[in-house]
């Protein structure tokens, strides 16, 4: 793999992971559920889904208890600022970052989210109506907005440098990652808490994607919903979770002696200028989106040698992504393994860009290349070569993480494994 030298500049490197997916609520139970191909879904239990066309979801545990989060705050937090919290406190841990005050002021945040506290928002609407206006709690706004995951994370960790949200649908985690990665590149921050948050199974949101014919309705068998790039998908499997990574100058990171888990090469955002939900099917969009990405990181794409695609199981998405890849990556890409992981844990939504580039690392760090599980019968439009069914043994540096959203948003990241290994 080309690589700077250790000593350049402008290098960007992943020194924690934290996470709470449908796999596990933390790092060590997601990783040991994805590689071993197990699915997260099953019926919804955070609210009564009888009535639905959808019954069924990738839910997380139901109850959080961030150890940084005063117990008195915990009942009034919304569940997706809950989520993130507690996959920073891991990634933080995991990165064995400790700040002193000068270096607070160099240190940020960017974690987004794709809805925000919708969840707080929907409560209180319900207060309203049958309770009255002065029954609506004062804590109705500061959770349901969008930034307050990022907010509460600078709070608690002390971070006083720059402290944002994107919210860019399912590119969400993907952006945070990549827009933070170009501060410290352009020496703006030396240390980046990073990432996506999403609680999003929710009445409201089930009907309105449900309304739209973008879930899966194999209520049976939640199990075998997720099927991306599968002759037989219907539509992608609603899920909630959070994705934090600690990112660092290299300069920054080895100076304090820090474990470097791998490093953000690349990054590419573009829109398809398209339509409002559907991709572009010629995947023209996200394929200037994955040139742009291997143009920052000075790659050609035969350096690539594995993909986590942002596939989540909807007829028209897969197909496109599948033709972007071929038009990116030439005759390569029948010698390049592909993962679709919202087989496993369905999709994140604003968190899934964010959980996604987690497993990729991981995928780096083991030799190791997680699976597809449901694809059963290869769309021969998206015939590619799929990790299926298991996971697979491979000698990787080089990944690329794809994560696009509705709005025509598209993001693409190089990662590449730690220099250590």
């Amino acid at each position: 793999m080309p690589t700077q030298s250790p000593d350049s500049s402008g290098r960007v490197v992943v020194t924690g992971l934290g996470c709470v997916t449908p796999l596990g609520d933390d790092l060590t139970r997601t990783l040991e559920a994805a590689f071993e191909g197990r699915s997260g879904a099953g019926p919804i239990t955070h609210f009564d889904a009888s009535e639905q066309a959808c019954q069924i979801a990738a839910e997380c545990t139901p109850v959080l208890e961030p150890d940084i989060l005063p117990k008195k705050e915990r009942r009034r937090t919304d569940r997706s600022v809950l989520l993130a919290l507690k996959a920073a406190e891991e990634a933080v841990a995991d990165a064995g970052l400790v700040l002193e005050s000068a270096e607070a002021e160099r240190s940020g945040v960017a974690i987004g989210s794709g809805i925000g506290g919708l969840g707080t928002i929907l409560a209180n609407e319900t207060i309203l109506r049958e309770s009255g206006a002065r029954r609506v709690s004062p804590f109705t706004i500061p959770m349901g907005i969008a930034n307050m995951p990022s907010g509460l994370v600078s709070l608690y960790f002390g971070l006083r440098g720059p402290n944002l949200c994107h919210v860019s649908a399912c590119a969400t985690g993907a952006h945070a990652i990549g827009e933070a990665s170009e501060l410290i590149r352009q020496g703006r921050a030396d240390v980046m808490i990073v990432g996506g948050t999403e609680a999003p199974i929710l009445g409201v949101a089930v009907a309105g994607f449900a309304s739209m014919r973008a879930l899966s309705l194999l209520n049976e068998e939640p199990e075998k919903a997720s099927r991306p790039f599968d002759a037989d998908r219907g539509g992608f499997l609603i899920g909630e979770g959070a994705g934090i990574l600690v990112l660092e100058s290299w300069e920054h990171a080895v100076e304090r002696g820090a474990t470097i888990r791998g490093e953000v090469l690349g990054y590419g955002a573009n829109s398809d200028a398209h339509h409002m939900v559907a991709p572009d099917p010629d995947g023209e969009g996200a394929s200037r989106c994955m040139a742009t990405a291997l143009a920052q990181a000075k790659l050609a794409p035969a350096d690539v040698g594995y993909v986590n695609a942002h596939s989540t199981g909807t007829p028209a998405g897969d197909p496109a992504e599948a033709r972007a890849l071929r038009r990116v990556f030439g005759n390569h890409i029948d010698q390049l393994p592909v993962s679709a992981t919202k087989s496993m844990t369905g999709h994140l939504l604003g968190a899934a860009g964010a959980v996604e580039a987690i497993l990729t690392l991981a995928s780096l760090e083991r030799g190791l290349l997680l699976p597809t599980i449901n694809l059963d019968r290869v769309d021969p439009e998206c015939e590619l070569d799929h990790v299926r069914g298991e996971a697979r043994s491979a000698d990787v540096s080089v990944a690329l993480s794809n994560s696009f959203g509705f709005g025509g948003t598209n993001a693409s990241l190089i990662l590449g494994r730690s220099p250590s290994l």
